[in-house]
């Protein structure tokens, strides 16, 4: 499994995060045969991550400003832009994870029709939804964004994982 960093820059309307990268692991349960989204489930309460819920990915640019997200991408895959307009498009497929500090944008450019993600938050941390066209106070948002806390477990690879070690306070 690789797992690798991407930051973003305030795009505005897409305040995204000062701090924390974004974590995106390629084959994070790439030897599952079976229940993919059970597995993910297993896995993010096994390291501390809960609310999860299944589905997919909203088709507009949004993010969420008091918790961070991880998104395992059970079965089928998707293009997504993230970071907002100015961003980076991935291609995620099943077995992909993709860990999204607070703040970050996301947005589904394309799916393919078999799209399953099991989406997951650290115990605690209750999300919103800002759409990038949403009217805020940017300067509230930003502030929610930085008080939210860093977890202490990596939802992938637990005390060991990507957000032990890059965003250590």
């Amino acid at each position: 499994m690789l797992a690798s960093p991407h930051h973003f820059a305030d795009a505005g309307d897409i305040p995204n995060n000062p701090v924390l990268p974004l974590i995106l692991y390629r084959q994070a349960l790439a030897d599952v045969a079976t229940d993919r989204a059970a597995a993910f489930e297993r896995l993010f309460a096994a390291h501390g991550w809960g609310g999860t819920w299944r589905n997919g990915i909203y088709p507009f640019h949004h993010y969420h400003s008091t918790a961070h997200e991880v998104l395992g991408i059970a079965s089928g895959s998707a293009t997504v832009q993230l970071g907002g307009d100015g961003g980076e498009t991935v291609e995620l497929k099943a077995g992909d994870a993709v860990l999204i500090p607070a703040g970050v944008g996301h947005k589904r450019l394309a799916a393919s029709p078999d799209l399953l993600v099991v989406g997951a938050y650290p115990h605690g941390q209750k999300w919103d939804l800002i759409r990038a066209d949403d009217v805020v106070d940017g300067a509230a948002v930003r502030a929610r964004i930085a008080a939210v806390p860093v977890p202490q477990g990596d939802p992938i690879l637990g005390s060991g994982g990507p957000v032990v070690s890059l965003w250590a306070a």
